[in-house]
């Protein structure tokens, strides 16, 4: 039978400590058994986190997540989905374009290879090759077939020719150079390049040639090494 002032106590630990581990939980509840801790929780909306192992546990507020449902404390996150499989999951199927790996890093900011392909083996996700990219799309043929178009039209728009034959790139791809360049203060283009290997749509070494050129970049913070195209 579960206590009430148990739970109240948890609910009170959660709210006092934001994010807490399973030993904090066994401490307020007076030493109990973790198997009493699972328990109690029960009882209480809570989500683990879906880094460090699950280790870390908070009370479940549908407030705190952005548009994404994800929600993190410190380097700690969780999401509305409770566990790495299922939001890794949610987020490919909700995404209009499909997902690649890369794209789903950088929103996790966790290592997903090995859950999708989990997630491939079992058949709950689909997945394709894209101008040399997997994305990992919906398993319903209808939405999959949505999500193929939109990724296309995605890689259409990074690069515009221009009706005198010159190359434009879209503001996507200036906004991900500054960004990498931000990040990873006086690199070269190549160095760029390097770093947005993986991007979907693809940056090209000529895409991003282009960006250099048009902000003078190559006069900041030279570190040397020849871009190749």
């Amino acid at each position: 039978m579960v206590r009430k002032s148990a739970v109240g106590r948890l609910t009170k630990l959660f709210s006092s400590e934001t994010v807490v581990d399973l030993p904090r939980i066994e401490a307020a509840l007076g030493g109990v058994s973790s198997m009493t801790v699972f328990r109690y929780l029960k009882k209480v909306p809570y989500r683990r986190s879906y880094n460090y192992n699950g280790r870390y546990y908070c009370l479940h507020e549908p407030d705190r997540y952005d548009q994404l449902g994800l929600w993190s404390w410190k380097d700690i996150h969780f999401s509305v989905d409770n566990s790495l499989r299922s939001t890794v999951k949610r987020l490919v199927y909700t995404s209009e374009a499909g997902a690649t790996h890369r794209e789903l890093h950088d929103q996790l900011r966790v290592r997903v290879h090995n859950t999708l392909l989990d997630l491939l083996r079992k058949e709950e996700i689909d997945r394709e090759r894209f101008a040399q990219v997997y994305i990992y799309l919906h398993t319903d043929p209808g939405l999959k077939k949505e999500q193929h178009r939109q990724r296309q039209a995605l890689i259409a728009d990074q690069t515009i020719i221009m009706a005198d034959g010159e190359i434009e790139v879209s503001d996507q791809v200036v906004i991900q150079v500054l960004l990498t360049l931000l990040h990873h203060p006086a690199s070269t283009a190549a160095d760029v390049v390097r770093y947005l290997r993986g991007h979907s749509p693809p940056i090209t070494a000529m895409q991003v040639r282009i960006v250099f050129t048009r902000y003078e970049l190559d006069s900041i913070g030279k570190k040397g090494g020849a871009l190749n195209y």
